[in-house]
């Protein structure tokens, strides 16, 4: 996809959680999204690691984000409804990167699977995310 949907994206992020934590997409695929996030003191844990929260809000900003590119955002939206996370590894400086993939799009719901690794790829949480597709005239 193009550059200019990755900067329309990281727009629409100012001044939110994602832009707080410094979360900058960097890839949107057709069925996949990409963002780096840095591990400083910002997402860090009273024991100076990297927050399970933050990796969270890293995994439900790609998920959202990925669903919501593949609806109808005149009609609908997709909204975080479950999110299960893993955190396998813990990180305690440079950067990380999620990637999210889109597992089923139903019409009513889709499941998306959210990978984030290290600059080594090595995994540092597994998360999978239920979105609700609704209507926007709620």
């Amino acid at each position: 996809m193009s550059q200019t949907l990755v900067d329309q994206y990281n727009k629409m992020c100012e001044n939110s959680l994602i832009s707080h934590l410094q979360i900058t997409f960097t890839e949107i695929g057709e069925d996949y999204v990409v963002a780096e996030m840095p591990v400083q003191p910002i997402v860090y844990q009273p024991f100076g690691l990297l927050h399970g929260g933050a990796s969270v809000v890293l995994a439900e900003s790609l998920g959202s984000l990925l669903s919501n590119k593949l609806i109808d955002n005149e009609k609908f939206m997709a909204v975080g409804q479950n999110i299960e996370a893993h955190h396998l590894r813990s990180k305690k400086s440079g950067k990380v990167k999620g990637k999210a993939i889109i597992i089923k799009a139903g019409r009513t719901s889709h499941l998306v699977k959210i990978e984030i690794t290290d600059e080594e790829e090595k995994l540092i949480s597994y998360s999978h995310l239920t979105n609700a597709i609704i209507p926007k005239n709620l």
